[in-house]
């Protein structure tokens, strides 16, 4: 329950649902603006501090990709695919692992994974995989979406691939190749999918609705995405659009960047339904905000992995330029950190965006589990506006709240 609710106002904004607690309606107001100044389709807010839900906000409609007043209504259980903001949840599933006792971080992945070893790979370590500073961001040629979804064909060509920088001198954003990286060693340590333990060791057994690998009984509750082109907003400071050199690079068929994000050619059609069942713990990943909050509360309350484990997880493993981004990236294992490319409540904080706009994250020292799903699109890689301004907000709350104390 929320405590103190608070019922959203409807007269600005009919299309927005859900409550906030007292101090916190300034990340309502928030939500609000992001469908009246910047082209939100349908989205979902939720927020927790020191495990209570504080922010409970939905809207708009389920399917950005509908006839004006033709598409379904956003409710509270709707879920909506992830994108990258899946890698942080994976990354969860290997520390679990790692946990164990079942994966040393520090051994080569060869150990497990004896293919892996071929093309000079012998010495790369998990600790690597995850903090992307393996050099394997981009294979040699792309899969096409069948192959991407068979299990088989991904992980048979990342163990082929040769890196492309010395492993471990320099870090790049492993946009596509993380899926079979991390689900093909998990395959190989425990015998199941990665997304079969996720579901049989962390969501099901914490009721979270938060899916790599959707069950056929929950296609009808994720929403169809779209790309959508941001309005300039008067005065809004935010950025909207990507760098320039990310711009340049995308448009380069030869650049690391586009390689990277272009593994999968051509582009797949997230919103089928083979698509949406596959498991890719890189980018398909699907959840309500509620799911993700809640996952990442208890991510950060220890109830999924152990503190000294996370606080690992936690410490920055990789830093600086990016070679696929092209921007200062700060990675933790699997997480990305606090920083210039994915701002988040404070330099605690560690979780991870999706390209188009999701973000998801803990902050330890504050005592929140961020979670925002949207379905429109931006052109956007990391620090979506829409994102930026619920961030802002929520801080917005939190110090007026110590003010107030």
């Amino acid at each position: 329950m929320v405590p103190a609710q608070k019922a959203v106002s409807r007269t600005r904004e009919p299309g927005i649902h859900g409550v906030t607690a007292d101090g916190f309606e300034a990340v309502r107001d928030a939500f609000e603006a992001n469908f009246t100044r910047r082209g939100e389709r349908g989205a979902a807010l939720a927020v927790r501090r020191d495990g209570e839900l504080v922010v409970d906000l939905w809207g708009g409609t389920a399917d950005a990709d509908a006839t004006d007043g033709q598409g379904r209504p956003w409710t509270r259980d709707m879920a909506q695919i992830l994108r990258s903001a899946t890698k942080g949840v994976a990354a969860t599933v290997v520390l679990l692992l790692v946990d164990r006792g079942l994966i040393d971080l520090d051994a080569p992945v060869c150990r497990y994974w004896p293919a892996f070893a071929a093309a000079g790979k012998k010495r790369i370590t998990t600790r690597q995989l995850l903090s992307h500073q393996a050099g394997l961001a981009a294979l040699a040629s792309p899969l096409t979406p069948a192959q991407a979804e068979d299990r088989i064909t991904g992980p048979a060509l990342v163990a082929a691939q040769c890196p492309l920088w010395q492993p471990g001198t320099a870090h790049g954003y492993h946009a596509q190749t993380f899926s079979w990286l991390l689900g093909e060693l998990v395959r190989r340590v425990d015998g199941r999918s990665l997304g079969r333990v996720l579901a049989e060791e962390l969501t099901n057994p914490l009721d979270l609705d938060l899916w790599i690998g959707l069950p056929e009984d929950r296609h009808d509750r994720v929403g169809r995405i779209a790309v959508v082109e941001p309005p300039q907003a008067p005065g809004d400071a935010l950025r909207t659009r990507p760098r320039r050199s990310i711009a340049e690079a995308y448009a380069d068929p030869g650049s690391l960047t586009r390689r990277a994000f272009g593994t999968v050619f051509p582009s797949p059609d997230e919103n089928r339904s083979a698509w949406r069942s596959a498991e890719l713990p890189a980018s398909n990943g699907i959840a309500t905000a509620q799911g993700l909050a809640g996952f990442y509360a208890a991510l950060a309350a220890g109830r999924i992995v152990s503190r000294r484990t996370l606080a690992q997880a936690r410490t920055q493993h990789s830093g600086g330029m990016d070679r696929v981004l092209l921007s200062n990236t700060r990675f933790g294992l699997g997480f990305m950190l606090h920083g210039p490319a994915s701002p988040m409540t404070s330099p605690a904080a560690f979780g991870h965006p999706g390209r188009g706009g999701t973000l998801a994250f803990a902050d330890p020292d504050l005592g929140i589990a961020f979670a925002y799903v949207t379905n429109g699109m931006y052109p956007t890689v990391t620090s979506d506006p829409r994102a930026q301004t619920l961030v802002h907000a929520v801080n917005q709350a939190l110090t007026q709240g110590r003010s107030a104390a």
